[in-house]
């Protein structure tokens, strides 16, 4: 080792050898896995309504993983935070509908004047301005509205696949109670074994391959624009880049905004021509890399961030390997494997979401309010509900809170 990098690390007090841990590591692992279950679901309906083929199909979960895979990697190690960057959930529930309307070179070009509008608000500052305008218990109440049907779809998960989705809770639970550490990694092992001995898990014909890229040269329709890009940057900012900044600023890791929605933006349009629709900071999965669980420590849960960064590299060079493979996991064991997973987040969302700080106590009910409505899932004009949720939340707030009393004013002495 050199001189200077030895001083380096002494400066910095991190060392990637020393920092290394397998918590963090299978916390990389299992963020990945949540990203591959139920959000690559969506991206699949999307393209099969959007009438792509199967070579189109797999170029799209290969652009999008190989872009969230270096973006993780890099940005977790500048930063040394656990910054997790993933495909727009949202985005990809809006093009289930819109995708077959235009031409798919026509929704390239959308993907690409998407990403460079996000691009401007992000590294300009502005998206970070207007939500830290917001108060926190606010931000906190659309993150644990994001967070709670996760965890309530464990209950259900478990009626309907009692053997699996019960063993994974009861290894959560063993695990939570004797090594915090690797709950989830427990969790999942548990409900593999079972699953495995009780003849759920599904057999497949798997062939593993490396995926080839499609590229597609992107078009520009302005109905394709207004179709397609205005909605997807206003989903993405709202239901993914928000909650996932407050994600951040819960676990304790006050994010660079300009820095991240900078690099997810130009991975966005870089990875547009092979398919991806949109990357942003993640919400559900960084609740997985920036709890307890990856290291008690959290200067050294950014591994947990790049861990997750080369499992995304990794799995998209196999992509269509990938997907064949997770078919065969039960569905009711991977939603309860997620809402296990993001009980410590939720936990921290709703502890901050009750505590006004320095703001009125009437913000506790404005927070309330705001996890009601970003819990319900409605999307009124095709807008995520964690969007109206911060609107509803900021004019309750608005309504709500008294303005300070005039101090009286002072009378002349005689």
């Amino acid at each position: 080792m050199s001189t200077a990098q030895t001083t380096h690390e002494a400066h910095t007090g991190y060392n990637l050898r020393r920092d290394w841990s397998a918590s963090a590591t299978m916390a990389g692992f299992i963020a990945v896995v949540i990203s591959y279950s139920g959000p690559l679901l969506v991206v699949l309906e999307a393209a099969r309504a959007g009438g792509l083929d199967e070579r189109q199909t797999a170029s799209w979960v290969w652009a999008m993983s190989i872009g969230s895979g270096v973006c993780c990697a890099i940005m977790s190690w500048v930063s040394r935070q656990p910054v997790m960057i993933a495909w727009s959930i949202p985005g990809a529930a809006l093009l289930i509908t819109s995708l077959g309307n235009y031409e798919f070179s026509d929704a390239v070009g959308a993907y690409v004047v998407a990403a460079v509008v996000s691009l401007v608000l992000g590294v300009t500052g502005l998206f970070g301005k207007l939500l830290a305008a917001v108060p926190k218990p606010i931000t906190a109440g659309v993150l644990a509205g994001v967070l709670l049907p996760f965890a309530m779809r464990v209950a259900p998960a478990v009626a309907e696949n009692p053997a699996p989705a019960g063993a994974l809770v009861i290894g959560y639970l063993v695990g939570r109670r004797f090594a915090p550490r690797y709950a989830v990694f427990l969790a999942l092992g548990l409900g593999v074994l079972v699953a495995w001995a009780a003849g759920s898990v599904t057999p497949v014909d798997l062939h593993l391959g490396l995926t080839t890229p499609v590229l597609t040269w992107p078009t520009f329709s302005l109905d394709a624009v207004v179709g397609i890009s205005v909605p997807l940057v206003i989903v993405t900012a709202a239901g993914q880049n928000a909650p996932g900044l407050a994600m951040m600023n819960t676990a304790g890791y006050p994010p660079n905004d300009r820095a991240l929605l900078g690099i997810s933006a130009v991975a966005s349009a870089v990875f547009a021509p092979w398919g991806s629709h949109a990357l942003n900071l993640a919400a559900v999965t960084a609740g997985i890399a920036t709890s307890p669980e990856a290291h008690p420590d959290h200067r050294r849960r950014y591994v947990a961030g790049l861990s997750s960064g080369l499992f995304y590299i990794l799995f998209g060079l196999f992509a269509g390997s990938i997907v064949t493979l997770f078919s065969a996991i039960p569905a009711g064991m991977i939603s309860a494997l997620c809402g296990v997973a993001l009980l410590n987040a939720l936990q921290s969302a709703m502890f901050d979401s009750m505590h006004p700080g320095d703001h009125q106590p009437a913000v506790i009910e404005a927070a309330l309010i705001t996890l009601a409505v970003t819990a319900s899932g409605i999307e009124p004009f095709g807008l995520v509900s964690a969007f109206w949720g911060i609107l509803v939340g900021v004019i309750a707030y608005a309504i709500l809170r008294r303005r300070p009393a005039r101090s009286p004013r002072s009378v002349p002495a005689r």
